[in-house]
């Protein structure tokens, strides 16, 4: 016969929130090695299909050009999923971070450098106003750089016909913030209230990870983001970060 579990039923050095969470942790970590089991037999896949493109790249044959065309649709469709699956993985990885102190600065003036190429072919123009006496913050760098790279990459998408991207840095009551401001197309009220859900996307082969990943960094490191957008009217991502006491600059 079922009975319902009141709280007093739980051992003593167990909640039912603590069996959530490990429930939780368990099924994250399982579908973590999912994601990399499936990953390794898809990437023999595609280096396979690759070469048999290569095989056939002088292939003449009249019935050759619709067996070319198939190959690079499951060639796109192969990286797509591998695209999907690191975007996972990045998502499902966030634990035990090992946070030092570091330059909110550098990290998006490296961000900014990395996109510099795209940026000047979408004519997009960067303008920066970085606080050369912002504190430090405690981070990891590699993780922290995923996060803008997300960012960026959604404004300049933003931007198909150019605009500008600010980057600013400033010291707030609680620690220290960084604005993103694009004068992009902007997101309507739906993709607003969406937009860090899951698997969420409204981009032909998009993951639906990128936002709720930066977003899962940004907490991770003690951090909030927000949001402020219109349609037309561009938008702003504003990152805030705590700054660790006693700590010099």
């Amino acid at each position: 016969m079922d009975q319902d579990i009141e709280q007093d039923d739980w051992p003593t050095h167990q909640t039912p929130e603590s069996v959530l969470r490990d429930q939780y942790d368990e099924l994250a970590a399982m579908a973590g090695s999912l994601a990399h089991e499936i990953k390794n037999p898809l990437s023999v896949i595609r280096m396979n299909i690759e070469l048999l493109a290569e095989d056939m790249e002088h292939a003449d044959a009249p019935n050759m050009r619709g067996a070319k065309e198939r190959i690079a649709t499951v060639n796109r469709q192969c990286l797509r999923l591998e695209n999907l699956l690191n975007d996972f993985l990045r998502f499902a990885r966030l634990q035990n971070l090992e946070l030092k102190t570091g330059s909110l600065n550098d990290q998006i003036n490296q961000v900014l450098e990395l996109f510099s190429p795209q940026l000047k072919q979408q004519q997009v123009e960067v303008i920066r106003y970085l606080d050369p006496d912002l504190p430090h913050i405690r981070m990891e760098s590699q993780t922290i750089q995923a996060a803008l790279v997300n960012l960026v990459k959604n404004a300049i998408e933003a931007m198909p016909n150019g605009g500008q991207l600010v980057a600013r840095t400033r010291i707030t009551r609680n620690g220290v913030a960084l604005d993103l401001i694009d004068t992009g197309i902007g997101m309507n009220h739906k993709t607003l209230l969406n937009m860090f859900k899951t698997f969420y996307t409204n981009k032909y082969g998009g993951s639906g990870l990128g936002l709720p990943t930066a977003k899962k960094i940004i907490e991770a490191h003690g951090g909030r983001i927000n949001v402020q957008s219109s349609e037309g009217n561009g938008t702003q991502f504003t990152l805030e970060f705590p700054t660790p006491r006693r700590i010099e600059k």
